[in-house]
């Protein structure tokens, strides 16, 4: 069993920077790949990032290339998700998860889920 808590999110205006982190319990971590999701009202869930059990390499959805970088510290069975140059767009409540077996951007991939932070980005 593996429990993930995210924390970070915020309100943030346009143009602004926030870094979402996700702390996971148990022994199992360091040999996961990882990934962040988010959810916005009325929207599916869809990947944002994610990031291999070592550090690299790394994976983004189209929307979080050159803006946001995922990054991990084993030793504190944690991974961020650095966000810049936030839009209006990118509020959603941010899930991150463990990666089970298959595609790194599918969401079926994944077993362990957080309960997810809230980002809101102003205009």
């Amino acid at each position: 069993q593996v429990q993930l808590v995210e924390s970070g999110g915020g309100l943030v205006q346009a143009g602004g920077s926030l870094r979402l982190s996700c702390t996971a319990s148990g022994r199992t971590f360091s040999s996961r790949h990882m990934g962040w999701f988010r959810q916005a009202p009325g929207k599916e869930r869809e990947f944002v990032a994610g990031i291999n059990w070592s550090g690299s390499p790394t994976y983004y959805a189209d929307s979080a290339k050159g803006r946001f970088n995922i990054s991990r510290d084993n030793a504190k069975n944690t991974v961020y998700l650095q966000m810049n140059s936030l839009k209006p767009e990118d509020t959603a409540v941010y899930y991150c998860a463990t990666h089970r077996s298959g595609s790194d951007s599918y969401i079926g991939s994944y077993d362990y889920w957080g309960q997810g932070t809230q980002v809101t980005v102003s205009s």
